[in-house]
Parts: C-alpha cells; structure tokens; sequence
C-alpha cells in the first residue's frame, strides 16, 4: 500500500481486526475497549510493533520470557504508543471524554482525516445462540442496553467522517428482534451520510483453518463511488494438524515453554504464525479428571476410527455421566478436527472448559492450550495474551482472526485507492 491509511478500532476486543489491518499495511490511531484484560493485550501488542519498527524486539522476547516485569517492559515504550488504548466503557457519558482523547492524538500526531472506523459491538444481544438462551431468562435480550450500541459506533462515524468502515458482527443480527433491530442500525448509519452493504463472509475464504461465518457490513460515503468489496477466495493446501504439528506435546496439566524439534508446517511458516526468532508462550494443557481423559479419549478414538463419528452424551457408560441435562447439548464433548481442512468455530466458551475443543491427537488426550486456540484463529506466536487463563481463551474466542482481517483490510485499501484517483 503506498500511502499509509489510518484507522480507528471501537469495541476492540483483544485486537484481531487491528492486527489485520496493519498486517495490510494500516496506521492504527485509537483502540477502544472496556475489558481491562483485552485492552493490556493491545498494550502489549502496541508496545510489540514500536519495538519492531525500532529494532528492539529482543526487549519485547525478554518480557515473554519472564526477565523483566511489565512494569520495566512497558517503562521503554513512548507514552503515545500505549495512550492509543482507551480502556473505557463506551456510552453517552463517557464518549465525550473518548472524543477528546481522540482528538489530541490526531493534533499531535498531525492527522488531519481518519480513513476508516472498524469494529463490532459485542455480539450476544445479536447473536442465534444467545437469543436461544435468552428464552429461559429473566431478563430477554430484546431489552439487552447493547442492542443500541451501534447508535454510539454512528456518532463515531458522524465526527470523524471516515471514508469507509467495517462493522463485523455474529450471524444473526439481521433477524435479531424479529429483524427490527437490523432496520434501525441500517436507517441510523445510512442517517449520519453513509451507504451500507452486508454479506455472510466465512473465515475459510480468507485462509483461515475454521469454519467461521460472520457478517460483514462495509459502508462507505454516499457518492463516494465505492462499494462493497469482492472476497476471492484463498487457495490454501493444508489441514487442520499443520497448525498443530510442531507444539510440544503435552498431558492435562502439563506446560512448555520452548519449542519442540518438530519442524514447523508450510502453511505456519507462510503466513507468519512463527518465525525462528519466536518464544513459546501460553502453552499450558489444563488439568482434568480421570473421568474426563477417559471421555475424551473415547470422544478421540470416535473420530479416528468411527469414520469422523461425534460422541452422543447419551451413548456413554453411566459411570461417565455427570449431567442430569440428557436431552440438549449431547455433542458437549467435541474434538477439534485435525485431518480436515478446517475446524469448528472457537469459541468464547472455551474459557468454561475445553471439552468442546479436544485436541485430535489420542496420545495427548486433552482440551488445546491457549497457544492452540490462537493459532487457530491464526494469531501469530508473538501474540500474548494479557490476563489468566479463563481470560486469554475469551479474548481468543471473540476475536476476529486476523488473517480474515487482513483479506478485509486489503481490498478495503483497494476501495479508498479508488476513490483517491477518483478524487484527483
């Protein structure tokens, strides 16, 4: 990309879309997000590039490793790299104190026009699954407050007046509360100057090992003359195993810390999840009963040698069973499949337990680590993920995988390029 197009990233959740768009070359200028976990790991990640662009990443694999503190680590990056995290619940309050904080960095880093918003409210008031569940609680999703935060992603788009944005979201949100919702955001982005598609695009598409479908709404300025871009779709050789293949093997409740002698995939070394420089971080299998290996050892062995056969709850010995629910979530026990060429979606659930993501090698019999779950997702290894465990998986599970941000970004830069010559 010759010129460098800059972006701003709301409800920015532990960074996958920001990761993408500057893979794709893009400047990012502010980083919202409440979560005080997910907004450390933009810090971190921050802090990750000013070191590389500086030469100085060996400071960055010493604070991986453990021999300085992030208080010392942190201590070395300039003020303005770290400011760029706004760690802030987004709401009628506090946007004006957001907006303000915005508009000094823009002043002191001399940028007069930010070309794109990113970014997706959280998406449990949205999404299929979590209306299912919001039929047997008190308090419906119909009045969940973040029904209408996409009113507060608009004022966004009303100040700064982007060229272009991207606003990614869970499959339903077009019939979330009997398709009204849907109508309202369309009618309120179209209302502050904006002409918006959305389509059902699949992580697949993008190279990425999961079946992951979302939607994307792209909007871009009335008569600007761009338009939604065309995804074609990534020719990619691999299966799920390659991205697994070269972590040392581990037991539940077992950890590394450095790489095994197993020789990373063609498809890891391609598209950057390693590199030879890099530490290994978060490789950590959960402890589990007896009674869970024996389930996911079954659950395993089902797969491999029952012709890719799903584990029914039902089906297994009484003296496995431990859940009174007989009738709802019998596939609770799933192994991630390591001989397709994709896997099912990651999940924030993970966080609970992992009996949903089992990793597929019988010898290992356990949940994946959150180094696994990352990859994935295809986060790089020099990815960290700031907080405890259960935190790490959520911040895994929500994010956008950035290789799929990255195929977004590049033909979202291919619009604006259009409409630069356009503009001339």
């Amino acid at each position: 990309m010759s010129k460098k197009y800059t972006f701003i990233d709301l409800f920015a959740g532990a960074g996958g879309l920001s990761e993408g768009f500057i893979q794709a070359g893009f400047d990012p200028i502010a980083h919202v997000e409440m979560n005080e976990f997910a907004a450390k790991t933009l810090e971190t990640r921050s802090a990750y590039y000013y070191l590389k662009n500086a030469g100085k990443l060996d400071l960055y694999r010493d604070y991986l490793r453990g021999e300085i503190t992030r208080e010392e680590f942190l201590g070395n990056i300039p003020d303005k790299y770290l400011k760029s995290v706004i760690c802030e619940t987004m709401s009628d309050t506090t946007l004006p104190s957001i907006f303000k904080t915005i508009d000094q960095m823009l002043k002191e880093r001399r940028i007069t026009d930010v070309d794109v918003i990113v970014g997706g409210p959280p998406c449990q008031a949205y999404s299929l699954v979590g209306r299912a569940q919001s039929n047997h609680m008190e308090h419906p999703m119909a009045e969940d407050p973040r029904n209408y935060l996409y009113k507060l992603y608009a004022r966004f788009l009303k100040r700064y007046q982007p060229k272009m944005f991207v606003f990614e979201n869970v499959m339903g949100i077009e019939t979330a509360n009997g398709g009204q919702t849907w109508k309202n955001i369309q009618s309120y982005l179209k209302r502050v100057g904006y002409e918006i598609e959305c389509h059902e695009q699949n992580a697949r598409t993008f190279g990425v090992l999961q079946n992951r479908r979302r939607m994307i709404i792209v909007g871009w300025l009335k008569n600007s003359g761009m338009s939604y871009p065309e995804f074609k779709a990534a020719d990619v050789q691999a299966i799920v195993y390659d991205l697994l293949t070269d972590l040392p093997k581990l037991h539940p409740g077992e950890m590394a810390s450095e790489y095994s002698s197993a020789e990373m995939s063609e498809y890891v070394r391609a598209h950057g999840l390693r590199t030879g420089e890099d530490v290994l971080t978060l490789h950590t299998a959960r402890p589990n009963k007896k009674r869970d290996i024996d389930i996911y050892k079954k659950t395993i062995d089902l797969w491999i040698n029952g012709n890719h056969k799903r584990l029914n709850y039902n089906d297994l010995p009484d003296d496995l069973k431990t859940h009174r629910n007989r009738t709802s979530f019998l596939d609770r026990f799933k192994v991630v499949e390591g001989d397709e060429p994709y896997c099912h979606t990651m999940l924030a659930h993970i966080s609970k337990d992992g009996h949903y993501f089992i990793h597929p090698d019988p010898e290992q019999h356990r949940s994946i680590t959150v180094r696994e779950a990352a990859r994935i997702q295809s986060f790089p290894d020099n990815y960290f993920f700031e907080g405890p465990r259960t935190a790490q998986f959520v911040q895994i599970g929500n994010a956008v995988p950035p290789m799929m941000a990255c195929g977004i970004a590049r033909e979202i830069a291919a619009q604006l390029r259009k409409e630069d010559r356009n503009g001339e």
